[in-house]
């Protein structure tokens, strides 16, 4: 751990009249659980595992894009961010923010944050998911080179859809090695775990020792919301209250071809390993069934939530023990995730579950990706729309 990272902050900019965003710099220690060495230990329960160099033939060609996870610097130090009411100086209250899957930057989020950060008088902290947001190499999203790649890949793939410079890059690095969706996944529960450890030990200046905290998630983000609160490490998440924005389904109920998102190859490799093949792949691999299928809750969690009937008994229970503390608001229009699946997943397969699934609709147009666009939020309309919203929101974490 390198708490002189951590440590080291500065004070940013003014967003409004009532905030301020500090940024901060954070190590990842879980980075060692990444695709990429030859060797892995898992110190809580002391076993070794062999692993490999990943970097395929195909992928070869690409190594600005295919590297070996393990090794980007920038996924395993990075900076995070926190948007904190003008007047205070320490927060006792916080709000985990977590984003959608290839998401680049945080312009979106930043009134979102604002709007819970007054209406709650919580720190709202922006953190990245990995190999997301700055947690990544700035080629990424070079957009004259991913062009290219995208053009490269649509010639290599005819019958490719919605492939584009935006998502490219995690395209194709997921269509090569569709496991990185599940080592990544388990390395950001980890960075978290250890950010709040951190904090409770009273390492952080701007977060008091016996600070509570709840999480607000949006798209992909209430995957990693979930697994964190039903598999409640050490009982951090006893009193922590989630909300779920176009949020919550099994992962195989989500439709998340775009170009905003990924392409179609990537989705295909994705559901057919994660849904089809994921069990017959652990016979083999020995590291991944450990954290899966073994002493790791936050792996069986995982595992519940990536396929709506495997586990549903485990995950409905969990999410009927916890359901007082979950609410989550669908939009109607939302096609990339659905309301009836959000209310399949949170109210269960015989809607026996009490969570307040609320779907609203907005009158004007609108998608998934970006439901109030921050380029217009001069609009009355729009204006008006995420206040709704986020007003909810606040209630909830106030009540």
């Amino acid at each position: 751990m390198c708490n002189t990272y951590m440590l080291h902050y500065e004070s940013l900019y003014t967003r409004s009249m009532n905030t301020v965003i500090h940024e901060f710099g954070f190590e990842s220690i879980a980075y060692t659980i990444l695709p990429g060495a030859m060797s892995y230990y898992c110190e809580e329960h002391l076993s070794n595992f062999s692993g490999s160099k990943t970097i395929t033939d195909i992928a070869a060609n690409y190594d600005h894009v295919h590297q070996e996870d393990i090794d980007i610097l920038e996924n395993r130090f990075f900076k995070y961010q926190i948007i904190l009411p003008k007047e205070q100086t320490k927060a006792s209250k916080v709000i985990l923010l977590f984003h959608g899957l290839n998401e680049k930057d945080w312009d979106k989020y930043y009134p979102w944050a604002e709007a819970m950060a007054t209406g709650t008088g919580s720190a709202v902290v922006l953190f990245p998911i990995a190999f997301h947001m700055q947690r990544t190499p700035e080629y990424w999203s070079n957009k004259r080179a991913m062009y290219q790649l995208s053009a490269i890949r649509k010639s290599n793939h005819p019958l490719l859809v919605h492939s584009t410079l935006s998502n490219v890059a995690i395209s194709m690095r997921l269509h090569a090695m569709p496991q990185r969706f599940i080592w990544s996944g388990l390395q950001t529960y980890f960075d978290v775990i250890q950010w709040i450890t951190q904090c409770k030990k009273g390492e952080h200046p701007l977060i008091a020792k016996d600070f509570t905290f709840d999480i607000f998630a949006f798209s992909i983000g209430g995957f990693l919301a979930q697994i964190l609160k039903l598999a409640n490490h050490r009982n951090f998440f006893d009193r922590s209250k989630v909300c779920l924005f176009c949020s919550g389904p099994t992962l195989n109920r989500l439709s998340p071809v775009s170009k905003f998102i990924l392409d179609s190859e990537a989705n295909i490799a994705l559901y057919s390993f994660l849904i089809e093949h994921l069990d017959k792949v652990m016979e083999n691999d020995k590291r991944l069934h450990h954290y899966i299928h073994e002493d790791h809750k936050e792996g069986k969690v995982f595992y519940a939530m990536l396929e709506y009937q495997k586990l549903r008994t485990f995950r409905e229970d969990l999410l009927k023990k916890y359901a007082s503390q979950f609410y989550a608001i669908t939009l109607k229009k939302d096609q990339v995730i659905p309301s009836f699946e959000v209310i399949n997943t949170l109210q269960g397969a015989f809607r026996d579950i009490p969570i307040i699934v609320e779907e609203l609709d907005f009158n004007r147009a609108y998608i998934h990706e970006n439901p109030f666009p921050s380029d217009l939020l001069n609009n009355t309309q729009i204006q008006e729309d995420m206040n709704t919203v986020f007003q909810k929101f606040c209630h909830f974490y106030n009540t």
